[in-house]
């Protein structure tokens, strides 16, 4: 699946925030302490494996001199059917229990394809208070990211696909499923092996910053400070509510500091 090649992340304007734009960095955050409760912590349901399956399954593990011995009486004794259910029982045992792991151990970062949605600015950038910030998707980790998906129904997972065919890309797509309530988010993230991890991104990922239409003149001059000092290429966008739609329109501008202003004699001196 094709990714955009630009995609923005929405922020508040906080300490956190502008210390993580001073020193490049991006947060890998617990889904735990995310606002969806089925965030990373989905229990999928494993896919009963067919017959065939079962019989690949008996002999591939059975020529293994290392399994349990449990295992090995169950793959050489069990039935057909009885062996099917034996594995989805230990499969399901064994995701709810991954599942329940990786909500707290694997940390995640979340992106949006589009820059102008309304409720994302409400939620994420306190309420139009905050900015977002646009990233070139050819640098990392940007380039890793993963689209989410969105549906009605919980995944299912094919516990042989991955056994048989070492398919363990399925594991990680449920990092990237979430309820269609959530659509509009339009959303692609990262995923890191650790929760609560930095990560320091080139100073040339970042192309652009958005400013909310409510943004305090203090907090816009302060980022607008910082972006000049590390990449002077940074394009610099006011946002304003829109007067013939519901949106947030946005205009392009050249941010100078007081001294540069001055220089310019667009202040004059006093």
């Amino acid at each position: 699946m094709n990714k955009p090649k630009k995609l923005y992340k929405y922020e508040q304007v906080s300490v956190q925030s502008l210390l993580n734009l001073k020193n490049q960095v991006m947060h890998f955050g617990a889904p735990a302490n995310f606002n969806d409760p089925y965030d990373c912590a989905i229990k999928a349901k494993v896919l009963e494996p067919s017959d065939e399956e079962v019989e690949r399954f008996r002999n591939k593990y059975s020529k293994i001199d290392d399994i349990p011995l449990v295992t090995r009486k169950n793959l050489e004794t069990l039935h057909k059917s009885d062996l099917k259910q034996w594995i989805v029982k230990i499969a399901q045992t064994s995701i709810n229990k991954i599942a329940e792991e990786n909500i707290k151990k694997r940390g995640v970062t979340c992106f949006s394809e589009v820059n102008n949605e309304l409720l994302m600015w409400s939620h994420y950038a306190n309420k139009y208070t905050g900015f977002c910030m646009e990233f070139d998707t050819s640098y990392e980790p940007f380039s890793r990211v993963r689209k989410v998906s969105y549906r009605n129904s919980m995944p299912a997972l094919s516990i042989t696909d991955a056994l048989l065919n070492d398919n363990y890309d399925q594991f990680l797509e449920l990092y990237c499923i979430k309820s269609e309530a959530w659509e509009y988010e339009r959303e692609w993230r990262c995923i890191h092996n650790e929760a609560s991890k930095n990560w320091h991104y080139e100073p040339e990922s970042l192309t652009a910053v958005y400013f909310g239409p409510e943004i305090d003149r203090g907090s816009l001059e302060i980022i607008c400070l910082i972006l000049q000092g590390q990449n002077p290429n940074v394009t610099f966008w006011q946002g304003k509510r829109s007067n013939e739609k519901f949106s947030v329109e946005f205009k392009i501008f050249e941010y100078f500091s007081h001294l540069k202003a001055k220089e310019l004699g667009a202040i004059p001196n006093e």
